[in-house]
C-alpha cells in the first residue's frame, strides 16, 4: 500500500487495460480540489513512452450524497458527451469491484488550468475570455441535446425549490434572505419547460481552459434530467465570476454571447428571465450548500479545511440575492 491511500500493486496490475502494452505507474499524486471526489494524476509507462493519465476515484469515507449519480454513471455521461462533440476526457476503463480499487474511472489526461481566478485574471487568457461565453453556449446546447440515460433523477424548479428548501430547515438557524427568496422563488415560478439531460454543475472551474477555449467539461456528478436553462443561470451565479463581477458569465463574458452561443446550436431561443429564474434559485442553491458545509463541522467526523472555508461564504450570497431580488 502506498502511502498515498492507493495500493500501487493493483493499480499497476490495470496497465494493461489502460492503455495497450502499459507496464508500471509512476509519479502518483493527489490533486487538489474536489470536496466530494478524489483526483490522482500518475504516469504510465507504454511502448512509446510515458503516458499522463488521470483517475477520479470516490473516497473511501465518503458521505452518501442523494443529489449525486455514481460515477459509473457519470463515465459513461462524459463518453456520449464526447461522442457529441462535447469536449471531455477521453474514458478508458471504469474500475470493478473485484479491481480493489473502489469506485471510480480512468481518463486521459487534458492539458489546461480549471482554476477559475486565474481563467478570469491571467494576461495569459486575455485573447480567450472573449471566446468563451459563446463557446459555453455552443457546449451547453450539445449536452441538453443528448438522450439521458433512464436512471438519471428527475427535478424540475418546484421540486428543486422543494429540496433546497427542507436542508435549509434542517440546519435549523434563521436566515431572513433566503426566507425572501424561497418565497419570490415560488411565487415567479416559470411554466413547465422540456425536460432535458442538464449537467447540474456547468460553470467556471469545472471547465478545462486553454488558450483555443474550453477543452473539457468536468464534474458531471449532479446530472440529472431538468430545465436545460437552469445550465445557463448556474453559469451566471456571481460566485462563479471569481471577483470579475462586470462579467456575467463565469467572470468572462457576456450573456448575450452564451445565449447565441446556445440559440446557433440548438435552435431554440433563450427566454433571458428564465434564465435569470435560474440564477437566483443558483445563489440560494449555493449559500444552502455553504450551510451545509456549517452543519457538517457540527459533527464528529475527520476534519477538512475545505468545509470551514466554504461555510463562510453563505454570507456573500446573501448580498448576492439581495442585489438580484431589488433589481427586479
Amino acid at each position: 500500500m502506498s502511502a498515498t491511500g492507493i495500493d500501487i500493486e493493483k493499480l499497476n496490475a490495470l496497465a494493461p487495460k489502460l492503455t495497450p502494452g502499459g507496464r508500471a505507474v509512476s509519479d502518483l499524486k493527489r490533486l487538489s480540489g474536489g470536496a466530494s471526489q478524489e483526483t490522482w494524476s500518475f504516469k504510465l509507462a507504454t511502448p512509446e513512452g510515458e503516458a499522463r493519465l488521470i483517475l477520479r476515484r470516490a473516497p473511501e469515507s465518503a458521505t452518501a450524497r442523494t443529489l449525486a449519480i455514481s460515477l459509473e454513471t457519470e463515465a459513461r455521461l462524459m463518453r456520449m458527451a464526447g461522442e457529441a462533440g462535447v469536449p471531455s476526457p477521453r474514458v478508458l476503463h471504469v474500475l470493478a469491484p473485484k479491481e480493489g480499487l473502489g469506485a471510480g474511472f480512468f481518463m486521459a489526461h487534458v492539458e489546461g488550468e480549471a482554476l477559475g481566478g486565474k481563467i478570469v485574471r491571467d494576461a495569459a487568457f486575455a485573447d480567450t475570455r472573449p471566446m468563451l461565453a459563446r463557446q459555453c453556449g455552443e457546449i451547453l446546447a450539445r449536452i441538453h441535446a443528448l438522450a439521458p440515460p433512464a436512471d438519471l433523477p428527475v427535478s424540475g424548479a418546484a421540486h428543486t425549490i422543494d429540496e433546497l428548501e427542507r436542508a435549509h430547515r434542517e440546519e435549523g438557524w434563521p436566515r431572513p434572505v433566503f426566507e425572501l427568496a424561497f418565497r419570490w422563488l415560488r411565487a415567479n415560478l416559470p411554466a413547465d419547460a422540456s425536460l432535458t439531460l442538464v449537467h447540474g454543475d456547468f460553470r467556471n472551474g469545472n471547465l478545462l481552459i486553454g488558450a483555443d477555449g474550453v477543452r473539457a467539461v468536468l464534474d458531471w456528478e449532479l446530472a440529472h434530467v431538468g430545465d436545460p436553462m437552469q445550465d445557463l443561470g448556474w453559469l451566471c451565479v456571481n460566485s462563479w465570476r471569481f471577483g470579475a463581477i462586470e462579467k456575467p458569465v463565469g467572470g468572462f463574458g457576456e450573456r448575450q454571447d452564451l445565449f447565441a452561443g446556445y440559440e446557433a446550436v440548438s435552435g431554440v431561443a433563450v427566454d433571458p428571465a428564465r434564465v435569470r429564474f435560474w440564477e437566483v434559485l443558483g445563489v440560494l442553491r449555493w449559500g444552502i450548500i455553504c450551510t451545509v458545509s456549517t452543519t457538517v463541522l457540527r459533527e464528529a467526523g475527520p476534519f477538512a479545511i475545505d468545509r470551514p472555508m466554504i461555510a463562510r461564504r453563505a454570507s456573500e450570497t446573501e448580498l448576492d440575492l439581495l442585489d438580484l431580488l431589488e433589481a427586479r
